[in-house]
């Protein structure tokens, strides 16, 4: 009499080793294309316009204190030196506009200095933001 041999049976596995790799390749591709933007580093109180309109966001943001202190990309700048600082912006992440903060109070002689700053280094899109009334 012959017997019969019992063969286990292997048991089923996933192997998630490749997920695992789309899952980190994806990771990467949004890290990557994600657009950081360079805030001013100082909060204004923005003059109120009742034909305020959204524009769609810009990269890069210039304050202007009541003060007349410049601040961007976090750190207090001279308002000669703003068309370097942008320059290096946009060398860092290119731009067609930015968005110039400046407190209701601010005087009005350094804001233009700043727009004469802005555009040296480039940019013709200058956007003045404003609070929607």
């Amino acid at each position: 009499m012959a017997r019969k041999q019992r063969v286990e049976e292997e048991e089923a596995t996933i192997d998630m080793t490749p997920m695992l790799d789309i899952v980190f390749i994806m990771l990467i591709f949004f890290i990557v294309t994600t657009s950081f933007v360079k805030q001013a580093g100082v909060e204004v109180i923005k003059p109120a316009a009742k034909t305020a309109i959204k524009e769609k966001s810009a990269n890069i943001f210039v304050a202007v204190t009541d003060g007349g202190d410049v601040w961007l990309d976090r750190r207090k700048v001279d308002v000669d030196r703003v068309s370097t600082n942008i320059e290096r912006l946009l060398a860092e992440q290119p731009t067609d506009r930015v968005i110039v903060q400046a407190d209701a109070d601010a005087d009005h002689g350094v804001v233009v200095k700043v727009m004469d700053q802005i555009k040296a280094a480039g940019i013709n899109r200058i956007i003045i933001s404003a609070q929607d009334v």
